[in-house]
């Protein structure tokens, strides 16, 4: 047991939060004249081109298997159909700073749907940060709706992206623990066939080869590449805190359409105010109790260092392995996180 189990869970999730603020600006600079559906068509073959390299390698993760793809096709319709395209639709209509910013919502609504539909424990430290996130929410919207590179649709859009996004990140925690090359792969191919089907359907322009291409490159970065490190993320520290860490991404966004020279405004700064706290808030959360484990029988990586999986080998792997396996009953006292060992009840 480390001292500190879901230190790793934050830096993942950092780095994914990194990946995909990073591209939004030039998503939104690389999506001008193209359709919204062609755009989130791009992205995740972008994403599933990421993926096959990767999934090649994963020979010691738990293999995703038939009885998984209706949740995946639900995955993929909300997060790699609707929000990538509400996200390119809005883009289009905001500045790139307010939308960066914008795109925060999606941490309070994930901490809301993965209390509701994972029964993760959501603690006073976590609801005030949510808290804090929804007031910078608040005056952002509030505060550019006269901003003339911005208008109300285009924040409502990113909006809906963000809805959709946060829908995706509770559904896909269940499967975690799952190979996470595949599960970006599935998703990202249904994703793409969906999106071609209906930018087809509706005569979206073709877009120029150089759009294609830098929309490829952003969606390996910050739709496959974030994806697969969100969902390690996801299996350290479940989806509320997960995305809770996730929040950074709007920041880095806001920073690199800076960089690019869109103006930020004063009151986008003290927007920024309540969101970095929030985020702070959740990033220095610790949480240790006596808990009790029932016996369950699962499949995932695993390895026998952890203090959780004691079962027995003819002869024992060095390092992590996937097989399905069983856990007796077990009582103990450690620092955890929401992984897919530790979602427990808190009645006190």
């Amino acid at each position: 047991m480390t001292e500190r189990p879901t230190s790793a869970g934050f830096t993942l999730a950092l780095i994914a939060a990194a990946a995909f603020g990073a591209t939004t600006p030039f998503v939104q600079r690389l999506g001008h004249g193209v359709g919204m559906f062609t755009t989130a068509a791009l992205l995740y073959a972008g994403a599933a081109l990421f993926a096959l390299p990767t999934r090649r390698h994963a020979t010691i993760e738990a293999p995703v298997r038939a009885r998984h793809l209706p949740r995946l096709a639900s995955i993929a319709l909300f997060g790699a159909v609707l929000a990538p395209a509400a996200l390119a639709w809005g883009l289009q209509r905001t500045s790139g700073t307010s939308a960066g910013l914008m795109l925060n919502v999606e941490a309070p609504l994930t901490v809301v749907l993965g209390a509701l539909l994972n029964h993760e424990h959501v603690g006073k430290r976590v609801w005030g940060a949510l808290a804090l996130m929804c007031v910078g929410a608040a005056l952002l919207l509030t505060s550019h709706v006269t901003d003339s590179g911005t208008s109300l649709v285009g924040l409502v859009a990113i909006l809906v992206a963000t809805s959709g996004w946060a829908l995706d990140n509770a559904l896909t925690a269940p499967l975690a623990s799952l190979d996470t090359s595949s599960i970006v792969l599935v998703k990202a191919s249904l994703g793409a066939a969906a999106s071609i089907a209906l930018a087809l359907a509706f005569r979206e322009p073709r877009p120029t080869l150089a759009s294609s291409a830098g929309l490829l490159v952003c969606g390996a970065t910050g739709y496959g590449a974030s994806l697969r490190l969100y969902v390690l993320a996801q299996r350290r520290l479940g989806a509320a805190r997960t995305a809770s860490i996730f929040s950074a991404a709007p920041f880095v966004a806001a920073l690199v359409a800076a960089l690019l020279g869109q103006p930020v405004r004063g009151v986008t700064l003290l927007a920024a105010v309540p969101m970095l706290l929030g985020l702070w808030l959740h990033a220095t959360e610790r949480h240790a109790h006596l808990h009790g484990h029932a016996e369950v029988d699962h499949e995932h990586a695993h390895s026998h260092d952890d203090g959780h999986h004691t079962h027995d080998h003819l002869e024992l792997p060095v390092g992590s392995h996937s097989h399905p396996h069983h856990h007796d009953g077990l009582d103990h006292e450690h620092e955890h996180g929401a992984d897919a060992h530790h979602v427990h009840t808190h009645d006190a």
